[in-house]
C-alpha cells in the first residue's frame, strides 16, 4: 500500500537544519500562535517545504 500523502499534500524536512528551537523561537515564551506563525516564516525562508 503506498504511504498516505501529508494533509494539504505539503511535505517539509528539516534533514541537515542546524538551528536550534531557540534559534527559530527565540529565548523568550511565546503564544501557540506565534510559534506556528515562526514555524512558517521559518520553512518558507529557508525554502524546507515542497507540494507533493
Amino acid at each position: 500500500m503506498p504511504a498516505k500523502k501529508a494533509f494539504g499534500g505539503y511535505q517539509i524536512s528539516f534533514k541537515g537544519r542546524k538551528e536550534t528551537m531557540e534559534d527559530v523561537f527565540g529565548s523568550h515564551p511565546i503564544a501557540p500562535s506565534e510559534m506556528t506563525k515562526k514555524i512558517w516564516n521559518f520553512v518558507k525562508s529557508k525554502k524546507l517545504s515542497s507540494k507533493g
